[in-house]
């Protein structure tokens, strides 16, 4: 039947699948923070530009060129005690058309005492009938500080590219001190345009994201709604149990991208990457 494969046409696929990973750790050296440790494999890579300051940028880039039905990716990174890390990626992760299986992308970030962590990748495009599963786990010290963003993009609409069928599992695990303080998994499936034209989801837009900060109280969530008539799309903003959240959906995915800057830096946490100003 069109569109399916043959056994060894699924063998051949599954053979040429990407995997890779990155783990390092980096740790504060007379109040400048430095790498320690960097292991890389595969297709993944990390690099790091010139010191900015008392803390240090890191750039994410998966040298395959997209993520495929099938490819597996790990990132594991350590933030040390008193340390300052803001990590991002080179450019939109793109996340194409599946045969079966689900692209799988594993993520734990671990923040040390009095230590920083700014996670602000660009954003995720999911293609029609891609499939990608996503895994997010969080350890935070006491008195760790995280800023942690996501936009996730259904079809390139400057492209007149329309997303119809696909998968996508967002699985996010956030543990303070040991203990699991925030939970939360996102799954579309299916037929995922329906599902986004719902009021209750979507109401017809295209990209949407989420911006989560820890520590954050009702004077951060005040902050942002200072700004709330510049907003491009529509943005939502609460605050409980010290996290403060965004969200954000829009029809296009520039509307999104430019609200979740504008909050971002009224954050106030982390400069924002410079890939991010181009």
């Amino acid at each position: 039947m069109r569109g399916q494969l043959t056994a060894s046409q699924s063998e051949l696929f599954a053979a040429n699948r990407a995997a890779g990973g990155v783990a390092f750790d980096v740790q504060s050296i007379d109040g400048k923070t430095r790498l320690r440790n960097l292991h890389e494999h595969g297709s993944l890579r990390v690099r790091f530009p010139s010191p900015e300051g008392e803390g240090l940028s890191a750039m994410l880039v998966n040298t395959a060129g997209g993520v495929a039905g099938g490819d597996i990716f790990d990132i594991d990174i350590t933030a040390g005690a008193h340390s300052k890390i803001t990590l991002t990626t080179a450019s939109a992760e793109k996340i194409y058309r599946s045969h079966g299986p689900n692209a799988t992308i594993n993520v734990a970030l671990r923040v040390g005492d009095e230590a920083c962590l700014a996670w602000v990748p660009q954003e995720t495009i999911l293609f029609d009938r891609g499939r990608v599963s996503r895994k997010i786990d969080i350890d935070l010290a006491e008195t760790a500080t995280l800023l942690l963003s996501e936009i996730v993009v259904f079809g390139r609409a400057a492209m007149e590219e329309a997303i119809t069928q696909g998968s996508i599992v967002d699985r996010w695990r956030v543990r303070r001190g040991g203990k699991l303080v925030f939970a939360e998994t996102v799954r579309l499936d299916g037929d995922i345009a329906s599902k986004l034209g719902k009021p209750a989801i979507a109401n017809g837009g295209v990209a949407v994201g989420t911006a989560l900060i820890a520590p954050g109280n009702e004077a951060v969530v005040e902050r942002i709604r200072t700004l709330q008539d510049s907003f491009a799309g529509e943005v939502g903003v609460s605050c409980w149990n010290g996290f403060a959240m965004a969200r954000f959906c829009a029809q296009d995915a520039a509307a999104v991208r430019a609200d979740m800057m504008v909050v971002l830096m009224q954050a106030g946490i982390a400069p924002l990457p410079r890939v991010w100003l181009q």
